[in-house]
């Protein structure tokens, strides 16, 4: 996870205690811990903020917790004995991570059956990819470690297809765009490409389709706060106060070969309301 900072003189313990769901007392060990960067440098929990500080939490470290299996709402697009298409929605973390190790997709995979692969280890049962927590829509669960390995090599080798909707500030001039930018996390940029298609211009928004070369965290939306037209509602890469429901980015589109029985398959999923209902009232106006 990666923040800007947008005040001033506070001590960054209690500062991230109020923008992040973690409790002062886990920021406190992990700025000590070094899983607590800014400016890709430790510092004390007394360090006072700058505007602009760039603060990176390795949402990756978990101190170890037993991860119980929570009952919650899943939204199964499809299922069978190897993998899950999930509908995620926005606001839900798809794995524990330090602060939060209760309120996941995994919990909840863990609730609703044991048949889930455990090559990434307790706190990632099933998980082949993630979405950020306010980044909704379609993503890939599996079952069996079989399954597992061969959609972790699909992804890595590109043949996965993921198409994004996503609801960008001000009106894009170009119809398509092809973003090839580094995304930088702790200082080693790492090759990121992007593809953008617009698919409907407002007067002071645009609506694209984005399809991902390569897979970083928060690329899509690094690059599209890049190139100077960040996702609406994104609370980390705008500085414009955004609500609850967080960024507009959608997992529009999921499109892959089944892992064991080689069948083409594909799903699409409706934007969430709050998205669709955001674009009905921009069509009134």
């Amino acid at each position: 996870m990666e923040l800007v900072v947008k005040n001033d003189g506070i001590r960054i313990d209690k500062y991230l205690s109020e923008e992040i769901d973690y409790s002062r007392e886990l920021i406190t060990k992990m700025l000590k811990d070094g899983y607590i960067l800014v400016n890709e440098k430790q510092v004390k929990p007394s360090y006072k903020t700058k505007v602009n500080d760039k603060v990176f939490i390795d949402e990756e470290h978990t101190y170890e917790q037993d991860i119980n299996p929570v009952e919650m709402p899943l939204n199964i697009v499809y299922e069978d004995n190897d993998i899950m298409v999930i509908d995620k929605p926005s606001g839900l973390v798809v794995h524990p991570g330090a602060g939060n190790f209760n309120n996941t997709l995994v919990n909840g995979l863990k609730y609703y059956t044991d048949n889930l692969s455990d090559i990434g280890g307790e706190e990632r049962v099933g998980i082949v990819h993630r979405l950020d927590k306010d980044t909704s829509g379609l993503m890939l669960v599996a079952k069996t470690n079989e399954a597992h390995q061969i959609l972790a090599d699909d992804f890595k080798h590109k043949r996965v297809y993921r198409e994004y909707y996503a609801l960008i500030k001000g009106v894009f001039p170009s119809d398509t765009a092809h973003i090839d930018a580094p995304i930088e996390v702790r200082a080693d940029g790492k090759d990121a490409r992007t593809n953008l298609k617009v698919l409907k211009r407002y007067k002071d928004y645009t609506l694209v389709s984005l399809v991902l070369e390569t897979g970083r965290t928060h690329q899509i939306r690094v690059h599209l706060s890049y190139i100077g037209y960040p996702i609406y509602n994104d609370p980390v890469y705008t500085k414009d106060k955004t609500t609850e429901f967080g960024q507009f980015l959608h997992s529009k589109v999921i499109r892959f070969t089944h892992p064991i029985t080689h069948k083409k398959m594909e799903f699409e999923s409706k934007l969430p309301e709050e998205f669709q209902n955001f674009l009905d009232n921009l069509d009134k106006h």
